[in-house]
């Protein structure tokens, strides 16, 4: 993985990240939605009250979940870690009137596994693997690398609670180079990659939420890094955060790491 040079990159009207964003009203604090309190929450703060601890019928159990095993983007931890702009976004959010309420904890315990969800659940139990077609493998192993750019801070309008990096692809021929990753794997194409950066601990009061809002703003356009990924990963994991997980295989993108791995 490298800096891009120059990628054109596709600009929020063909992604779906403004109208995902969570609604801040004035005057008013930021509650964990459900989807949050359910299988986030019981991770990074187990003895709030506010936790689901399970639902009938629902996925996870104290914020656990049978192993399934995703299509992901990579983010290596060490180029964000070393790129200046992540650096003073860090900052900004430990001087935030919130900032008490980040589990610094848990970023720290999942940041080798750092990737944004391209294609959920390709595989669900305790011995499953996913195979790809040999269509699919030579579909994505065509493509070639593929440039993206972060850009922060987000926070969307379900599992709320969660904040996170969002992932601008290169535009080739005016479309998305993701979503083609995704049709290739048969899925519906979503336009929204996002990266799990940090998880709160409980609701915001409204000096908080306004905190937060402002801060959303004022990193919407600016750069943390760009990359160019040669391959993806197939993740598996018992919860949402990647507490528990690993990477069961790299798949390449372009026909040399094919040979290679």
């Amino acid at each position: 993985m490298a800096d891009a040079a120059a990628p054109v990159l596709c600009p929020d009207d063909i992604l779906a990240y403004r109208h995902s964003r969570t609604r801040f009203v004035p005057g008013q604090g930021l509650l964990l939605d459900e989807a949050y309190r359910l299988a986030h929450l019981p991770l990074v703060s187990p003895d709030h009250p506010g936790v689901i601890p399970w639902r009938e019928g629902r996925f996870y159990e104290r914020g656990r979940h049978p192993r399934v095993v995703s299509l992901v983007l990579p983010i290596p931890q060490a180029a964000l870690a070393a790129a200046p702009a992540y650096a003073a976004l860090e900052r900004d959010l430990r001087e935030a009137p919130f900032a008490r309420k980040i589990a610094w904890d848990v970023a720290a315990r999942r940041g080798e596994r750092l990737h944004a969800t391209l294609c959920g659940s390709l595989a669900i139990g305790p011995d499953a693997v996913p195979t790809l077609t040999p269509e699919q493998q030579a579909g994505l192993a065509a493509l070639g690398p593929v440039a993206v750019e972060l850009r922060g801070l987000f926070s969307g309008n379900v599992n709320v609670g969660r904040l996170y990096l969002r992932v601008y692809p290169e535009a080739r021929d005016g479309a998305d180079v993701l979503a083609a990753i995704q049709r290739i794997m048969g899925r519906p194409e979503t336009g929204l990659y996002v990266v799990g950066l940090h998880a709160l601990t409980d609701d915001l009061d409204p000096a908080e939420a306004a905190g937060l809002a402002a801060m959303i703003d004022r990193w919407w356009d600016r750069p943390i890094l760009r990359l160019t990924i040669d391959a993806l990963w197939l993740l598996w994991a018992t919860d949402d955060l990647v507490l528990d997980g690993g990477v069961l295989a790299r798949v390449p993108l372009t026909m040399e790491a094919a040979h290679r791995d």
